[in-house]
């Protein structure tokens, strides 16, 4: 069974805002607590490195591979499959226009594999936390520069 977060924000931004908050990496320090540090070669199998506060109090490296690209309004990315396919994931991040200056921002998060059950009773409320606080801070920053 996989584990799986959703998130869904409305924001008070224009989609191409919200999209260059969202790809504008060396400012992630600015509003992202969950990845307060990251670079990304953004089109299909650039390494996307990240520093994540995973665990409060403690920053741990993570590197995925871009796995889509849909400029302005979406990108995919997953980590290296653990051997024999215990463990694979994939978040597939989406912004688009809802009219008036509006956008919505979806993401989607998924874990799959022999572990996944494992990975979720034990890293579950901490990826949660970090991808909430990922989803709030996007839509604080967006719509703080929309101002």
């Amino acid at each position: 069974m996989p584990f799986v977060i959703d998130h869904t924000r409305d924001i008070d931004a224009p989609a191409a805002l919200v999209w260059q908050v969202l790809t504008d990496f060396d400012d992630y320090g600015q509003w992202n607590p969950f990845v307060p540090s990251a670079t990304c070669d953004l089109r299909p199998g650039g390494r996307f490195a990240m520093r994540v506060a995973l665990i409060a109090g403690r920053l741990m490296s993570q590197t995925e591979f871009v796995v889509t690209v849909d400029a302005g309004k979406g990108f995919s990315y997953s980590m290296k499959p653990a051997p024999g396919g215990l463990v694979r994931s994939i978040r597939d991040q989406r912004v688009e226009e809802t009219g008036e200056g509006r956008s919505r921002y979806t993401s989607h998060f998924r874990i799959d594999g022999a572990l996944s059950l494992v990975v979720g009773a034990t890293l579950g409320r901490f990826l949660r936390r970090g991808f909430d606080g990922h989803a709030d801070g996007l839509v604080r920053r967006a719509e703080q520069l929309a101002r």
